[in-house]
């Protein structure tokens, strides 16, 4: 042991272990840390479920319309959209789809139909009752918005 406390090189080494090992990188607390840019995506909505609102807002006008006494006479919206516009990532035109739709378009051109022998308010409600049957079957999340539509 006197061996090594005497020797000059191990009495060197032995310094430069010590400033070696014993000198960290301290963190500069001074600067605040990095933050990472937050990158929002935005919903864009498929056009089918653009023509869905559509249909939403038109219903909303009708039943303000036949609630005041007034007599719809005119369907400004083209239905027949609803065979070609382009469905939701995931989602497609099963055979269910395919019933209902037709039976959608039927009822919602009976509201305007002014030779209609059932009362508007009962065409009306038949309408969005279709809506609502084939939402429980192929896209269940709308339903509490669509049944605000009824006429009570």
């Amino acid at each position: 042991m006197e061996f090594y406390l005497n020797n000059k090189y191990f009495g060197i080494a032995f310094l430069l272990f010590l400033t070696v090992f014993s000198c960290k990188d301290k963190e500069d607390t001074s600067k605040e840390p990095l933050k990472k840019a937050v990158v929002y995506e935005m919903y864009q909505p498929s056009e089918m479920a653009g023509f869905m609102n559509a249909m939403y807002a038109y219903n909303q006008q009708l039943k303000s319309q036949i609630v005041a006494g007034g007599t719809p006479t005119s369907l400004p919206l083209d239905l027949l959209k609803l065979h070609s516009a382009e469905m939701t990532a995931g989602k497609s035109r099963t055979e269910n789809w395919q019933s209902f739709v037709n039976v959608f378009i039927a009822s919602q051109k009976a509201i305007v139909d002014t030779l209609g022998k059932t009362e508007l308010k009962e065409r009306y409600n038949t309408a969005i009752n279709n809506c609502l049957n084939c939402h429980k079957t192929e896209c269940t999340g709308p339903i509490p918005k669509i049944k605000k539509l009824l006429i009570q």
